[in-house]
Formats: C-alpha cells, structure tokens, sequence
C-alpha cells in the first residue's frame, strides 16, 4: 500500500513496483487506515509523512494502535530529513525510513529486507 497526497509519487511508485507486487494507493492517511479497518491486507505499507488531515506520524501510531501488535511493517519514505523526525517514526513502529528524492531500486530493496524479517 503506498500513502502519499502527492499524485504523482503515487503513480511513479505504482508503476515501479507494480511490475512486482500488487499495488493499493491512497492519497490521504485516513483513507488508508479505513482501508485497512476494513480487513484489506497489505505486506508492507509505504506511507509519506507530510500530508494534510492525518500525517504519516498520526498515522502509524492509529495503525499500531488498530492493529494490535499484528500490524503490517510500514517505510516512512518522505521529504522530512531531521533525525529526530526518523526516531518519532521508529519509536512508534517505522521499520524503515528513507528520504525523498530517493532511489526506486534503493526502495525496492528495503521492501525485500522488511519482507525477508517480517
């Protein structure tokens, strides 16, 4: 699943790893934890920090809380490059984070590390 509200992230990710995995987008956070409520699953969730309603932050920790230690490893990939945003983010259950621009083949690779420990 990939969460982001800037359409055309969503659509180059889309693209890139749609040739290897199965694709849900959302644009807004909210959206996507609905999405999730609803019992779809996802095997790993790529989620951008800065967007408007809920941000990535506000996010993974209502994911964390909804999923009940069951949840789904999540890569914070965003333009936010401060070190105390990154531990915000692990602290409440990031398992990557990776800064934007960033390479999709250096994604694509974290997706198989996150997959190959989870």
């Amino acid at each position: 699943m990939i969460i982001d509200d800037q359409r055309s992230t969503r659509i180059m990710l889309s693209h890139y790893l749609g040739a290897q995995y199965e694709v849900i987008q959302r644009e807004c956070a909210k959206d996507a934890l609905e999405t999730l409520q609803k019992g779809v699953k996802a095997d790993v969730i790529i989620s951008d920090i800065l967007m408007p309603e809920m941000d990535g932050l506000e996010f993974l920790v209502a994911y964390q809380k909804q999923q009940k230690g069951n949840a789904s490893p999540v890569i914070i990939l965003s333009g936010v490059e401060n070190s105390a945003e990154r531990l915000k983010c692990f602290k409440n259950g990031a398992r990557d984070f990776l800064v934007k621009p960033f390479n999709p083949e250096e994604l694509d690779f974290r997706i198989r590390n996150v997959l190959a420990t989870n």
